[in-house]
């Protein structure tokens, strides 16, 4: 009976100890998320965006933002919402890659990648990512931090978001068109008389 209580109490630590230990594996293999930029947003001022040879940059004086070089068009409230509210506040996730050389099979080298630097006041850069496509998830993308040699897993995919076209930027301003004049609601015309005495 002594003996069977021995086995069991040893089977009982031995399972104890098996939990501890996946526990603790799983734990190294869980990914935590977390925002790519932490700095204030109102104190930012410029945002250069690149992808190969095209490239833009964003500039903002006073309240207004501009795209840098081009006095015709209107920056889309819109698209400057994305680049805040969606870009700036992704997160990254799982660690993919560490190895410089796999850069280009997730679109995250110098050639292939959507680089985004964003400026502050002081004109020092604040953050610069590296974007990639996911070409077997659609609705991630890969990123790059600054000179962390880490590829990180997106929550989501942001790169259609960092167009370096004008027209995603901007659209000509609405031109005002005046009303037509009113009509005249005094509909009695004046008769002559065109009888003689």
């Amino acid at each position: 009976m002594a003996k069977n209580l021995q086995i069991a109490l040893i089977v009982l630590i031995v399972f104890i100890g098996l939990f501890f230990l996946n526990k603790s594996s799983q734990a190294k293999h869980s990914s935590s998320t977390e925002a790519i930029f932490s700095n204030d947003p109102e104190d930012i001022f410029k945002f250069l965006i690149q992808n190969g040879e095209e490239a833009i940059e964003l500039a903002r004086v006073d309240t207004l933002w501009r795209i840098s070089g081009n006095d015709t068009l209107e920056i889309k409230s819109r698209s400057m919402d994305n680049l805040f509210d969606k870009v700036l506040k992704v997160n990254k996730g799982t660690i993919i890659s560490e190895n410089p050389e796999k850069y280009g099979k997730y679109s995250v080298d110098d050639s292939t990648g959507t680089h985004l630097a964003v400026i502050d006041s002081k004109g020092e850069t604040v953050g610069y990512y590296v974007f990639g496509r996911s070409k077997s998830d659609y609705s991630r993308s890969y990123i790059r931090i600054g000179n962390d040699p880490k590829v990180y897993l997106a929550d989501q995919n942001v790169t259609y978001m960092l167009s370096t076209q004008e027209t995603y930027w901007g659209q000509k301003p609405k031109v005002e068109v005046p009303p037509p004049p009113p009509i005249p609601t005094d509909t009695t015309s004046t008769v002559i008389d065109t009888t003689t005495n």
